[in-house]
């Protein structure tokens, strides 16, 4: 069986797709140069996925996307606590009492 272009294009294309513009063309030229002649496919993944790698910039992480949930902000813990003057203070003191917390 015999490797065409149309499948070195197509694992390139696959493995550059999470490159920027300007590292992808970089990544393409790089990677037809250490092919050169290659018998297949996994021979080519193999060539191509460290080289992939050198090229490859990772995003900055954001600090609060994996944050613990108990730490993060949110509106219950932005309002002040209930007060028994407010209709559901009045209402969370009364279910308190039926339930024998007497509060």
């Amino acid at each position: 069986m015999s490797f065409s272009t149309d499948d070195v294009d197509t694992i390139i294309a696959e493995l550059g797709a999470s490159l920027e513009p300007s590292q992808y063309s970089a990544f393409v030229a790089a990677a037809h140069a250490a092919l050169g002649t290659c018998s297949g496919p996994g021979i080519a993944y193999r060539i191509l996925a460290p080289l992939q790698r050198q090229f490859f910039d990772p995003p900055a992480e954001a600090t609060n996307r994996y944050a613990p949930r108990h730490f993060r902000r949110g509106k219950p813990t932005d309002l002040p606590p209930l007060a028994e003057d407010s209709a559901r203070g009045r209402r969370a003191a009364k279910s308190r009492w039926l339930r024998g917390w007497r509060g």
